[in-house]
C-alpha cells in the first residue's frame, strides 16, 4: 500500500517529541487540540487528564493509536462552551500537551498538581460502607487526634465511600510519621467505618503523598473496593442510566466499546481512566456530544493485543464502567464554604449537615492561606434532593457569609456534534461491530488530525 506524502512527515515528526497543534480558526464553535507522538502507555490519559485540570470541556474527539504511534484530535472549549482566548492558557495546554510541564511516573500515571504542595503532609486512604453521618464522624476522630485536614477528597458510589485525605500535625504543621501515632489513626479510622454493619470490610491506610492523580486514585479505590458490583438493598440487581454495549470485532481482533449518557465535565477522563486501569489499551475512538449526550466509541484491546474473551469479562467492563461514569455524578445540591481555617472546622460543619439530616455524597476541601474553601454535595438522608428550608437553617447557622448554595447552571449548550454510529453510517458503515472499516476509521481519523486531505 502507498501511503500519502502526509504519513511519511508523520512517521518522521512523531520520532521526536510530542507535536503540539492548537487551531482556533479550523472550527467555529471550539478550539482543535492536535496532538502526535510515538506511542506509549497511559499516553491517552495523560493528555485528556491535562485538558480536564484546566476545565476545559472535550466536545469532540478522534483517537487513532496504532502500531508506534499516538495521533488524536480534541474539540475543546471553556466551561462556558466557548472557544479559548487566552493566549497564556493556549501556550500553557501546548507546554503541556508537549511534555515540557508535565511529570510522568513509568506507569503512566501523574500528578495534578504542584508537588510541593503536597510535601510535609500525611495521606490517608479510607474505603468502606457509607451511612449518613460517617464524614462527619470521620472528621471529629482526626481532630480529637490532633490532625489538621489540609486537603481531601470523598467520593460515594453505590453504597460505597472512598476518600483521600491530607493531615499534618496540629501543633507542630509537620507531617505524622510516628509509627504508633500511625497505628493509633489507622484503628481509630477503621473503627468509623467499619460501624455496626460494614459486611465488606473497611480499610484505612496511612500512606505517603502519591505521584498518582487523585481523581484516578479515588477511581482506583473504588474499583479495588468492588463499588461497581450492584446490589440492591433487597438483593435484586440495580440498574444504570449510563448505557454501555461490548462487543467483539473478530475479523480485526478488537473489542468494540460503546458509551452513551448524559454529558458533563470529565465524563471522558473518567472512561479512559477506567478502561486503563483494566488494563485495556485505546487503540482508536471517536467522541462526539449532541445537547446534553455523550457519545463514545472505542477500539480495545489487552495489553497483550487480545481483545475480551468471555461473557463475563464483558459484563465486568460494562459493570465497571458504569461505575466509572457515575461516581462523579453524584446527585444533591452542592453548598461552597468558604471561612478563616481552624481546629475542628471541618468536624463541626459535617456535625451540622448531619443534625439536619444531610448526607454528603461528595466532598472536596482545599486550604490556601489559612482559608478553607470547601465544597459539598449533600442530599437527604433518604438520598433524596434536601428540603430549600433545610437548606437554609443550615446556612443561617454556618453563617451566610461564610456558606453558600450554589446555583448550577445547566450544561452550556453544543452545536450539535454527530454522534459517532451517525457518523460512520456517513462514512458507509452499519451495527455496532465493523460500523467502520478499519482502513476508514484510520483514514479519517488521520484526516481530522490534518495529515491527509481527504477521509473519503
Amino acid at each position: 500500500m502507498e501511503w500519502p506524502d502526509e504519513y511519511q512527515k508523520l512517521v518522521n515528526t512523531m520520532m521526536n517529541d510530542p507535536r503540539v497543534v492548537i487551531d482556533n480558526v479550523v472550527c467555529a464553535t471550539a478550539t482543535v487540540v492536535r496532538v502526535n507522538s510515538a506511542r506509549k502507555r497511559g499516553m491517552l490519559l495523560e493528555a485528556v487528564q491535562l485538558l480536564t485540570d484546566l476545565d476545559l470541556t472535550i466536545k469532540k474527539g478522534y483517537i487513532s493509536s496504532d502500531g508506534r504511534w499516538f495521533m488524536d484530535v480534541f474539540h475543546v472549549a471553556d466551561g462556558c462552551g466557548h472557544k479559548l482566548a487566552d493566549p497564556a492558557l493556549l501556550s500553557r495546554i501546548e507546554r503541556s500537551l508537549g511534555g515540557e510541564a508535565a511529570s510522568s511516573s513509568p506507569d503512566g500515571n501523574s500528578y495534578d498538581g504542584d508537588v510541593g504542595g503536597l510535601a510535609g503532609l500525611t495521606a490517608l486512604e479510607l474505603t468502606g460502607t457509607d451511612r449518613p453521618g460517617l464524614l462527619s464522624e470521620v472528621f471529629a476522630v482526626l481532630r480529637d487526634l490532633e490532625c489538621n485536614v489540609v486537603e481531601a477528597k470523598v467520593w460515594t458510589h453505590n453504597g460505597r465511600i472512598a476518600s483521600l485525605i491530607f493531615v499534618k500535625d496540629h501543633d507542630s504543621g509537620s507531617p505524622i510519621a510516628e509509627a504508633h501515632r500511625v497505628h493509633r489513626i489507622e484503628v481509630r479510622l477503621r473503627n468509623v467505618l467499619r460501624g455496626d454493619h460494614d459486611v465488606r470490610g473497611a480499610k484505612t491506610t496511612v500512606v505517603s503523598p502519591s505521584m498518582t492523580h487523585s481523581d484516578r486514585r479515588l477511581h482506583q479505590l473504588m474499583f479495588a473496593d468492588r463499588d461497581y458490583e450492584r446490589v440492591s438493598s433487597n438483593g435484586a440487581s440495580s440498574s444504570s442510566n449510563a448505557l454501555v454495549a461490548v462487543q467483539n470485532w473478530t475479523g480485526r481482533g478488537y473489542s468494540v466499546v460503546s458509551v452513551n449518557c448524559r454529558d458533563r465535565p470529565k465524563l471522558l477522563f473518567d472512561v479512559v481512566c477506567t478502561l486503563t486501569d483494566m488494563e485495556y489499551v485505546v487503540f482508536h475512538g471517536t467522541i462526539g456530544t449532541d445537547a446534553d449526550r455523550a457519545y463514545q466509541e472505542f477500539y480495545i484491546r489487552h495489553m497483550d493485543g487480545s481483545p475480551i474473551s468471555s461473557e463475563a469479562e464483558r459484563q465486568r467492563v460494562i459493570q465497571c464502567l458504569q461505575a466509572g461514569i457515575e461516581r462523579r455524578a453524584s446527585e444533591g445540591l452542592m453548598l461552597e464554604l468558604s471561612m478563616p481555617d481552624r481546629r475542628g472546622l471541618l468536624a463541626d460543619v459535617t456535625r451540622t449537615f448531619r443534625e439536619n439530616s444531610l448526607s454528603v455524597t461528595r466532598a472536596e476541601i482545599t486550604t490556601e492561606a489559612g482559608e478553607a474553601r470547601n465544597e459539598f454535595r449533600v442530599t437527604g438522608t433518604d438520598g433524596q434532593l434536601p428540603d430549600r428550608r433545610v437548606i437554609n437553617a443550615v446556612i443561617e447557622r454556618i453563617g451566610k457569609d461564610h456558606l453558600k448554595l450554589k446555583e448550577e447552571r445547566a450544561p452550556p449548550s453544543h452545536q450539535k456534534a454527530t454522534a459517532p454510529r451517525e457518523e460512520a453510517a456517513e462514512h458507509g458503515g452499519g451495527g455496532v461491530v465493523g460500523l467502520l472499516g478499519l482502513g476508514n476509521l484510520v483514514m479519517r481519523n488521520l484526516y481530522y488530525l490534518g495529515l491527509v486531505r481527504s477521509c473519503s
